[in-house]
């Protein structure tokens, strides 16, 4: 008995001690650790559009209810911080789910060009389609700024240089597939959201612009259209 009563306070002890040393920020569910972040009160510019994305009562302020269902959201599809905030990185996000099933419903791009780059600057999406079927699904580009502006019109890849170096910003433009004067899509190593937008160019993840190479060729069709929100 007495073995067994130490044995108990010894892993009681041995628990409590490590309540002490763990960090206050994790908290415990379904057996899994993890980082505890509290919601905000702050109501979002795109909160109406996630709370209805998400089908919750539509009233364009933000409750405790809204906030646990976007931040929940936010911590499924990797968006940091994941406050339960309906700003424009989680309303991207809503924009690109729901474009996966048929981006091009509402007839903007040509199906008539075959092969065909279709960019949609009031989404900040692109996508890749042959005729009605898409081959390289919708994902989330940043076009040009405030002056900058991207060119809308239908145009065609002339130029492609994997490793291209821009000597009038001094950045990498790795994957770069040329197609308005010194526009092209490319990929960028920052976030896709940060603000204020490109000079010009459709800047892409890098993942997202080696798979674009892999799929665009020298002259294929790029169709831009819209006007990305703020310019």
């Amino acid at each position: 008995m007495r073995i067994r009563q130490v044995s108990g306070r010894r892993a009681g002890a041995a628990l409590a001690t490590a309540a002490l040393v763990a960090p206050l920020s994790l908290f415990v569910v379904g057996g899994e650790a993890q980082a505890a972040t509290s919601c905000t009160t702050k109501t979002g510019p795109y909160q109406r559009q996630v709370e209805s994305y998400l089908k919750l009562k539509v009233d364009g302020k933000q409750s405790a209810t809204d906030c646990r269902a976007i931040q929940k959201f936010q911590v499924k599809y990797g968006i940091s911080p994941h406050i339960g905030y309906a700003g424009p990185v989680t309303w991207g996000k809503v924009q690109e789910l729901k474009a996966k099933a048929n981006p091009n419903a509402a007839g903007k791009c040509p199906t008539n060009k075959g092969r065909i780059a279709c960019v949609d600057l009031g989404r900040q999406l692109m996508w890749v389609q042959n005729g009605k079927k898409v081959i390289f699904s919708p994902v989330k580009i940043r076009s040009g700024r405030n002056n900058y502006e991207t060119r809308t019109g239908l145009k065609r890849i002339y130029w492609r240089h994997q490793n291209h170096w821009s000597t009038l910003y001094n950045v990498a433009m790795p994957y770069s597939q040329f197609f308005d004067g010194g526009e092209a899509f490319h990929g960028v190593s920052i976030p896709i959201s940060t603000p204020p937008g490109s000079h010009g160019c459709v800047n892409m993840t890098n993942s997202d612009a080696k798979r674009l190479w892999g799929v665009l060729k020298l002259h294929d069709y790029v169709y831009v259209w819209g006007k990305r929100p703020g310019t």
